[in-house]
C-alpha cells in the first residue's frame, strides 16, 4: 500500500505543479485554494502516508489503510474539481466539494485509527 500511496501522490505532486505554472504565467491566481489542496492533501498527506505503511508494513495491510486510500483518493478529486468550478462562481457542483471532502476527512480519519492502532515501536526502533 506505502508504494501505491507514493505513486499516486507523485501525479498530484505533478497536478499541482501544473495548476501552480498555469496560474504563474496566466498571473491568474483563483485556483490557488484547489492548487494548496492538491499539493498538501495529494501529494504532501499521501507521500508520508505511504512512507508510514513501507516503514510500518502491519498498518499498510489493513483493511482500514485500503480504506484510507479510496476514500482519500475518490474524495480529494471530487473536492478539488467542486471546488475549481466555485471559485469561478459556479455553484451547481457545489456537491462535488462537499461530498468529497467528507470522503477524503473520512480517509484521514481511518488513516490516523489505523496509525494508532498499528504503528508500533520495534526492538530497532527504541
Amino acid at each position: 500500500m506505502g508504494v501505491r500511496l507514493i505513486k499516486i501522490s507523485a501525479l498530484y505532486f505533478l497536478i499541482g505543479v501544473g495548476i501552480g505554472y498555469y496560474m504563474s504565467t496566466a498571473h491568474a491566481y483563483n485556483l490557488t485554494p484547489v492548487h494548496v489542496h492538491i499539493n498538501l492533501l495529494g501529494w504532501t498527506a499521501l507521500t508520508l502516508a505511504g512512507i508510514i505503511y513501507i516503514l510500518f508494513p502491519e498498518a499498510g495491510r489493513t483493511k482500514l489503510a485500503k480504506w484510507h486510500f479510496w476514500l482519500h483518493n475518490i474524495g480529494l478529486p471530487l473536492m478539488m474539481a467542486g471546488l475549481a468550478l466555485v471559485v469561478y462562481g459556479n455553484d451547481s457542483l457545489l456537491l462535488f466539494t462537499i461530498v468529497g471532502a467528507n470522503l477524503t476527512t473520512l480517509g484521514v480519519v481511518l488513516f490516523v485509527i489505523n496509525v494508532w492502532k498499528n504503528v508500533k515501536e520495534t526492538p530497532q526502533s527504541e
